[in-house]
């Protein structure tokens, strides 16, 4: 991949114009039937995730040593931006993007080795992130998940809601407390990341329950029951899991907004085409202000979204924690991806609805953005406290 995408410029509305060329064209092979076909199934793309390992799209941010091109974020938010513009779905494997970044930036040398190249070569997939469970929600702090050490191994028992691609990873990043929250010197300390082997796990400790949503997803519920997980596949220092996946957290949270840019993008695509070529009362629909301006309203939102997703990303890759800029994209991104896929909806009329024209389809899938990874709430209390000054509401 890296002899594909030579010298790249980083201006905002052009940049890495090869990758996103070469993104396109594989993803010209995965048609509208292909998805709408999954999508009745409930089934896995696993075809599109192979298509785009094997090209080297999803191990963009590993290192060239360990096997990766040695890209930045903002390669990575132009991949998933043109995978969602072109219609596929990115959500089936961005993870394997950004959930190692806990591995590579505080693993040992040794698991980076083990892992790291495995992970680039797609030989592992690492796409699950177990961290969310059902009585703690966001507030990532009261999870109950507990990892005992006995010996060489470390025990977990518990429990974690939306886990997705559980079913179809190799390995898993799990967060969960080794120190009670009572007992710990501060809400955030006393928790640690452990890397499950999912294919040893299962059915020895590890139980996994499909969860049927409105949208094809592939997420679960998990349940740890007396989960062996030897100690050497212990991430960084026990207790200190937390502050690891702040940065991960983060990088997820702008590359889910490149996501919802492309989905944007893909709304008023389709839309623009459409009301181009829908004739009624014997002239073109586009014709009408008032199918003019929704379009054109929805491509000033996307527009003005995207530049947050690019400063975030900068930030990010600059060093910076990022973590505002970070928030701030993604909830612009998802709210004018939401926007535009209402408008689009509008656009087509009836025809918006039905399933060969994949709106309905790409309107059901970044509905999710305005609720995960971190619902629009959560950020909105996050400006408040942390960059206005305000009180904290709970």
């Amino acid at each position: 991949m890296r002899e594909a995408i030579g010298n790249q410029t980083m201006d905002a509305q052009e940049s890495f114009p090869e990758i996103r060329e070469a993104v396109r064209r594989l993803c010209a092979d995965f048609p509208g039937e292909y998805w709408q076909k999954l999508d009745r199934e409930r089934a896995y793309p696993t075809q599109f995730v192979q298509a785009l390992t094997k090209a080297g799209f999803l191990s963009v941010l590993i290192p060239e040593e360990f096997g990766g091109s040695g890209l930045g974020l903002q390669a990575a938010c132009a991949v998933l931006e043109e995978i969602h513009r072109s219609g596929c779905n990115g959500g089936a494997c961005h993870a394997q993007m950004y959930t190692m970044g806990t591995l590579l930036k505080h693993g040992s040398d040794e698991q980076k080795q083990r892992y790291l190249p495995a992970i680039a070569s797609g030989e592992f997939r690492l796409q699950a992130f177990g961290v969310t469970e059902p009585g703690a929600g966001t507030d990532t702090t009261r999870i109950r998940t507990f990892a005992r050490r006995e010996g060489d191994h470390y025990v977990v028992s518990g429990q974690k809601i939306w886990i997705s691609r559980a079913e179809h990873s190799d390995l898993m990043v799990l967060l969960c407390r080794t120190t009670p929250r009572e007992e710990a010197a501060k809400p955030s300390d006393g928790m640690s990341v452990l890397l499950v082997d999912m294919r040893e796990a299962v059915g020895n400790g590890l139980t996994i329950r499909p969860i049927r949503t409105m949208l094809n997803h592939a997420t679960t519920e998990l349940f740890f029951d007396e989960l062996k997980v030897p100690a050497e596949n212990l991430i960084g220092e026990e207790g200190k899991g937390f502050k690891y996946i702040l940065s991960g957290m983060n990088a997820e949270r702008v590359l889910i907004a490149a996501e919802c840019i492309g989905d944007g993008r893909f709304f008023i695509d389709r839309a623009s085409a459409y009301a181009k070529d829908r004739e009624v009362f014997g002239r073109a629909i586009g014709e009408n202000q008032g199918v003019q301006f929704p379009i054109a309203r929805a491509y000033v939102q996307v527009a003005a979204a995207a530049e947050m997703v690019n400063k975030a990303s900068r930030l990010f890759e600059e060093g910076h924690a990022g973590g505002t800029e970070a928030n701030m994209a993604k909830m612009l991104a998802s709210e004018a991806s939401w926007a535009a896929a209402d408008m689009c909806i509008q656009t087509h009329g009836g025809f918006g609805f039905a399933e060969e024209y994949d709106i309905e389809r790409k309107f059901r899938e970044t509905r999710l953005y305005q609720v995960a990874p971190i619902s629009t709430n959560l950020i909105l209390s996050h400006v408040a406290t942390h960059v206005l000054g305000l009180p904290k509401s709970f």
